[in-house]
């Protein structure tokens, strides 16, 4: 008998190992190698990864001939996708329990069922589950196939066979293959089902949207190798106690990474919000201290939202630094140069600062914005409500030019905004209506303010 041949791979990055270890020696991460057999479940095949016959040619020879795009229900998710969905396609869907995962995707399917041949596969809820939801939801619920399968090898075989145009696998860490002898969402199990569906999906040109749990840490479940396998990673961000959702494109290989698109999650599943600025700027009629518009550029189109601060003297000894919807580390670096180019000392005070609507920002436009709402809540000097403030700071005290800065000041002006506040390389080269107050120092924004 031949003997049988196992690895140790790790949960958390999918990195073998031949023996088994506390610690793995790559993400360093304890008690996560798990031994699995070494087989191979790939399906041997004269044709290529996309059903094709193997031949080498010329870039030049390559068909540039693009499939029609399918158009969702919803044109927020078709601008998460690059304009729609795109045949032959894997999407991995990602986001925390609860967040309006399988909502959504119910929704796309049962709607595009009645154009399209779908097939809506679960694994973690029965049929009769499914069918309550969608009743609840309101949902036409002629046309959409479902299945209650785990077995991926019955799944691709269905999808040979009958060829539909869309398929939801809820989700891929219940799927399993039985010539693996590990545990359904395992390394092993959800990486080699996702290569299979993947490869069926490009045989058969359908697309595939795959639902992918989380753990604790924000990311997917299983090896981060599942997320190079597809070819478009969407998370579904917020609260799951909040009524807003957004939709962020990860990866996108038909498509801008970072778009997003926003959504409000209600009784009848998600609707779509097609102008997420005004949900962001519902502020107090008067004057505030400590609070200000940022624009911020999210994939394709700038969003408008509202940065708030709170400096209170701190009387317990150690001072607090919170920042929520931003990096706490960008929050640290910009206090220190407010201290070191305007001498404002802040080691006797708590600072925290707030970006309102569980929006996260992840570029330095807001920095200037920041250092505004900073100095407008420790000088209680409140900051106009039709002013906006975009500009990234350097180290120096510099004011550095942030990109899209003209589509940006263009969105505020729709939004009825009167004054702005941008670096000097942002300066508009002709008249616009908004004010613009173009700066190149910090000095000359404390002037402004205080």
């Amino acid at each position: 008998m031949a003997k049988v041949k196992t690895s140790y791979i790790c949960q958390a990055c999918g990195a073998f190992s031949t023996k088994w270890q506390g610690q793995c020696p790559d993400c360093f991460e304890w008690n996560t190698l798990v031994e699995t057999l070494i087989q191979s479940t790939s399906i041997t095949s004269k044709v290529g990864y996309a059903g094709v016959q193997t031949r080498v040619q010329k870039l030049s020879e390559v068909s540039l001939a693009e499939y029609p795009r399918i158009g969702s229900p919803f044109s927020e998710f078709d601008r998460v996708m690059g304009g729609g969905i795109v045949p032959g396609s894997v999407t991995l869907i990602g986001g925390d329990p609860g967040i309006g995962k399988s909502s959504i995707l119910l929704q796309i399917m049962t709607v595009l069922s009645l154009q399209y041949n779908a097939l809506y596969v679960t694994g973690e809820e029965s049929l009769e589950q499914v069918a309550l939801r969608a009743k609840r939801m309101q949902l036409p619920s002629d046309k959409l196939l479902m299945m209650s399968q785990t077995n991926v090898e019955l799944i691709c075989q269905y999808i040979e066979q009958n060829r539909p145009q869309l398929v939801v696998i809820d989700s891929i860490q219940t799927m399993q293959i039985e010539s693996l002898q590990s545990a359904p969402g395992g390394v092993a199990q959800v990486r080699e089902s996702a290569s299979l569906l993947t490869q069926t999906a490009k045989r058969t040109n359908t697309a595939v949207f795959l639902v992918g749990h989380v753990t604790k840490s924000g990311e997917v479940a299983g090896p981060r190798v599942l997320e190079h396998i597809v070819d478009a990673v969407i998370f579904i961000e917020g609260q799951a106690d909040g009524r807003y959702r957004m939709v962020r494109a990860m990866k996108n290989r038909f498509g801008a990474v970072n778009e997003l698109g926003v959504f409000a999650m209600t009784d009848k599943g998600m609707r779509e919000v097609k102008n997420p600025s005004a949900i962001f700027l519902n502020r107090a009629d008067d004057d505030i201290s400590g609070s200000v518009i940022i624009s911020i550029w999210e994939g394709t189109r700038p969003i408008l939202a509202e940065v708030q601060a709170l400096v209170n003297e701190n009387g317990y000894g150690q001072p607090r630094r919170l920042a929520v919807g931003l990096d706490p580390n960008r929050l640290a670096m910009l206090l220190a140069v407010l201290q070191r180019h305007l001498a404002v000392q802040l080691a006797d005070f708590d600072v925290f600062i707030n970006v309102v609507g569980g929006i996260k920002v992840n570029e330095t436009s807001i920095d200037l914005a920041i250092i505004a709402v900073i100095l407008s809540s420790l000088y209680s000097k409140p900051i106009a409500k039709d002013w906006i403030i975009l500009g990234e700071v350097g180290l120096s005290g510099e004011i550095r030019p942030v990109p899209y800065g003209q589509e940006r000041l263009h969105e505020a002006q729709k939004h009825g905004f009167k004054h702005a506040i941008v670096p000097m390389s942002n300066a508009p080269k002709k008249e616009v209506e908004i004010k613009v107050t173009a700066i190149k120092k910090l000095k000359e924004l404390k002037d402004l303010l205080v």
